[in-house]
């Protein structure tokens, strides 16, 4: 186990985690001087592609934004997200494991699902693969309308045995999305690795957004989202400007010239 997870898991009880998502060098060398983990998430299909599921999203388009964001982290654990049908038994997830971590030097891997991901986790970990899981609402599995989880007695206990049962396996924490505050803080509670969550309550040991979402740069209207800025209105201003300074011949003035 490497030094920075090891920090990660020190914090569980002690310090919240920040992760946020980048996809690029630019906002990942921002964001690295504030967060904990910087995750390469498959959500780049919907907020880059305009993909209307994550299912979409392949391993080459993950390595080469996983490359790029490499470049401008310093300090942050990088996780990358295995995308759809990259892990669908042992031998897959570990080929596809290694060569994630070998081309983009990453420090872990994301995969989602509970139980029935178990055994693949505990070989990834086995062959020294850092494992981050992911339980509640799994992107690439749902089907029709995104629910949120843990409303009912059989979910709940369904939500606390998958995250058991990824503890027993050897992750090094657990995302938590769109659980119900109360399960949240029970399965928090009840194990002894960190729980990062999205629409999943202050109870979790951490949190994590879409850098995107929290920028103002996507459309998103869900219920967990908070919009810290509007960069698209920044945006818009400078753009703005250049047009009426080439228009008017301002720019590029001598100062801008060769």
């Amino acid at each position: 186990m490497n030094n920075k997870i090891k920090k990660i898991i020190n914090k569980k009880n002690r310090s919240k985690i920040v992760c946020l998502t980048a996809y690029s060098k630019n906002i990942a060398e921002i964001i690295d001087n504030h967060v904990d983990i910087i995750l390469v998430g498959d959500s780049l299909g919907s907020v880059l592609y305009n993909y209307n599921t994550t299912r979409k999203v392949n391993l080459k388009m993950m390595l080469e934004h996983t490359k790029s964001v490499r470049m401008g982290v310093k300090k942050s654990l990088l996780v990358i997200d295995l995308p759809y049908n990259t892990y669908r038994n042992k031998s897959e997830a570990l080929k596809n494991s290694k060569k994630a971590i070998k081309e983009t030097k990453c420090d872990a891997v994301k995969i989602e699902g509970g139980i029935k991901v178990k055994d693949i986790v505990r070989h990834l970990v086995k062959n020294k693969i850092p494992v981050l899981g992911h339980i509640g609402i799994t992107p690439q599995t749902v089907k029709g309308k995104f629910k949120s989880k843990g409303k009912t007695e059989t979910e709940k206990r369904k939500l606390i045995n998958d995250a058991k049962e990824l503890e027993k396996s050897g992750a090094f924490g657990i995302v938590l999305e769109c659980i119900y505050s109360d399960i949240s803080k029970k399965i928090t509670n009840l194990i002894k690795i960190p729980t990062i969550g999205i629409g999943a309550s202050v109870h979790c040991d951490g949190q994590v957004l879409v850098t995107d979402d929290i920028l103002g740069l996507t459309n998103a209207k869900i219920k967990f989202v908070k919009k810290y800025t509007n960069v698209k209105k920044i945006v818009n201003s400078a753009v703005l400007k250049f047009k009426k300074e080439v228009k008017s011949k301002k720019y590029p003035s001598k100062k801008y010239s060769y």
